[in-house]
């Protein structure tokens, strides 16, 4: 099956800093076209949102990221960025304070997120975004968490 070319992200991308900016830029514009640019053209792609279930291609991303953008504007804001690269990968574990406004109102919350890029013959891309719900206040920088699961 051919895929339809993708737009490249509106700036420049030398690096998974950049890409992850051009994915939030798009996720805050509601703008389809420019948010999945910014994945690989990879059949293995994968998106989990926060209690959803594991969504695996272009596709399927594609399709939850208009349902979402559907239901309203979302307003995402990172801290706490912990980056990890080595070769041709990266790993961006983020907080993400999440602001979903819709005509019944505005919805708020913490979410931590790990993003994993990975460098394409096209440059950086995403391969991953894994996002689950976090805390309801923002943890402290550093703090341990005192219930881990695993």
């Amino acid at each position: 099956m051919a895929r339809k070319p993708s737009h490249p992200p509106q700036r420049p991308v030398t690096g998974p800093d950049d890409i992850e900016a051009a994915f939030y830029d798009a996720l805050q514009a509601g703008d389809v076209e420019r948010l999945m640019a910014c994945w690989a053209d990879e059949d293995e792609v994968v998106c989990v949102h926060p209690g959803g279930q594991r969504l695996v291609g272009q596709g399927a991303i594609r399709a939850a990221f208009e349902a979402v953008f559907a239901s309203g504007q979302v307003k995402v804001s990172l801290s706490s960025v912990r980056r990890l690269q080595a070769l041709g990968s990266a790993v961006h574990n983020v907080l993400e304070q999440v602001e979903l406004i819709s005509e019944q109102g505005e919805v708020r919350g913490w979410v931590i997120a790990t993003n994993v890029y990975q460098q394409t013959p096209g440059g950086w891309r995403l391969v991953l975004h894994h996002a689950s719900p976090g805390t309801i206040d923002a943890p402290e920088e550093d703090e341990p968490s005192a219930a881990l699961l695993h």
